[in-house]
């Protein structure tokens, strides 16, 4: 049975956009493990996209999204 002590607070940054969301790590992984073994996709839950821009406004709010690994440019813990 999963439980929510995997699911790790993340915002991702890319050319265009702030994404605010929770990605799932398994147990003891580092988030740089994720984004290692990562394929083309990360799998990103309870998502928010904002514009990047200063002041930018949220363009989108998903429960579920999948975000390009060649767009991710920074990646932090937290937001």
């Amino acid at each position: 049975m999963k439980t929510d002590d995997n699911r790790t607070r993340i915002t991702m940054l890319t050319g265009s956009y702030r994404i605010k969301g929770t990605v799932e790590l398994v147990a003891g992984a580092r988030l740089t493990d994720y984004m290692t073994e990562a394929k083309a996709f990360f799998a990103v839950t309870d998502a928010e996209v904002w514009e990047l821009t200063p002041g930018g406004r949220q363009v989108l709010s998903a429960p579920f999204i999948n975000v390009s690994r060649d767009h991710v440019e920074v990646v932090t813990l937290g937001h």
